[in-house]
């Protein structure tokens, strides 16, 4: 299973980036997948997740400016970012929670998959 992310580059502050994140592989099913995003000299922090059934979570900082969405039959989440501010700026990192196929029908234990990350900076 691999996570494919795309989307990030430069923009200047109140401009737009779409994020798109597709997980390949043999799946199953994926219950949950997201973005979490790392700040020069911060730790990691969630960004946006959202459920196979779009039930979306987001962090008081985004919430607002910041739209998760999801094509289940693509096994793709996407991130709309709107009024970008300069503090978003970040590393942001694709997610996802899957279940991996195996054969005979079945599979695995849920697994957090991670992607390679994509550079998000917002310029003042």
């Amino acid at each position: 299973v691999q996570l494919q992310a795309s989307g990030g580059g430069l923009v200047q502050a109140g401009g737009s980036l779409r994020l798109s994140c597709t997980a390949s592989g043999s799946i199953y099913s994926i219950p949950n997948m997201g973005w979490y995003r790392q700040a020069p000299g911060k730790k990691r922090e969630l960004a946006a997740t959202i459920t196979s059934s779009n039930i979306a979570n987001y962090a008081d900082s985004v919430k607002g400016r910041f739209a998760i969405s999801r094509d289940n039959a693509k096994s793709t989440v996407y991130l709309q970012m709107n009024s970008l501010k300069p503090e978003d700026t970040a590393v942001y990192y694709c997610y996802a929670n899957i279940r991996a196929a195996v054969d005979g029908g079945g599979f695995l234990a849920p697994y957090d998959y991670w992607g390679q990350g994509t550079l998000v900076t917002v310029s003042s």
